[in-house]
């Protein structure tokens, strides 16, 4: 069994999400991986990872897609993303989707098995036990669909957290309940996403908490959209904006 390198070189896959919406959560995500002692790049040509495409049925684009990915992060010894849902679509359908492409099969499964969400391969991979970073409040965390169901990420958030100074965590309702968004899902059927989200978010604002924390801005934008709408109190960030100290820029959904 080959030897993991002591300094790992890892390729990020910052999404479109972070690309176009949130690039703090990128940045937070490399200070977290250099702090647990990796080289991180963002390759240039990275692109979607083909999730619309593929939930809406097209594979031979998402096969495109995922053919462009795999060339992309071939260099790397490890792929991060500071999303459960994108670092599925890597890990758990990229090897089915190209099973019979006689070039990609064996690339899709390497990629696979060096593919992880952020906050997973922090305490799983590396062994990170505790951050350095301060945030004087109560937080509440929700567990997104793909990254609980699909990669097991639950427990690894909460250990980080508690390692927060000055930080408390207050459990919602329900967090393992899903937001309402799934991507394409809250466009396709936008009456029983609203409904699900209001439930959500109300679960949220019952916990009292100062802010509501995911690793999926999918889930986040979605939820913060709502309470904002409904002139909830609780702000939202995304964890590894918290987990790396990363609090200059303002709350998912506030104006800057």
């Amino acid at each position: 069994m080959q030897t993991p390198p002591t300094r790992p070189k890892v390729g990020l896959f910052v999404t479109c999400l972070v690309d176009l919406y949130r690039p703090s959560v990128g940045f937070a995500a490399i200070k977290l991986l250099e702090a647990a002692g990796c080289d991180v790049e963002v390759p240039e040509n990275q692109t979607c990872c083909g999730q619309p495409a593929y939930n809406s049925g097209d594979k031979a684009t998402t096969s495109d897609i995922a053919r462009a990915v795999i060339r992309a992060y071939e260099p790397y010894d490890y792929v991060v993303a500071p999303s459960g849902s994108c670092a599925g679509m890597l890990k758990k359908h990229y090897p089915s989707l190209l099973v019979r492409d006689t070039e990609f099969a064996a690339r899709a499964s390497r990629l696979s098995a060096k593919t992880y969400e952020l906050v997973s391969f922090l305490t799983d991979i590396r062994g990170m036990t505790s951050v350095d970073a301060r945030f004087d409040g109560t937080v509440t965390y929700h567990d997104s669909c793909s990254g609980l169901r699909e990669l097991g990420v639950k427990d690894q958030p909460r250990k980080l957290l508690a390692t927060v100074k000055g930080l408390t965590l207050r459990e919602m309702e329900e967090n393992e309940i899903c937001c309402g968004f799934g991507g394409t899902f809250s466009i396709k059927y936008s009456d029983v996403s609203n409904a699900i989200v209001t439930k959500k978010t109300a679960n949220v604002e019952a916990a009292g908490a100062d802010l509501l924390l995911a690793g999926d801005l999918g889930c986040l934008l979605n939820m913060a959209g709502k309470i904002k709408r409904d002139d909830g109190k609780t702000r939202v960030r995304h964890v590894a904006e918290v987990l790396a100290g990363s609090l200059d820029t303002p709350a998912i959904g506030d104006k800057a």
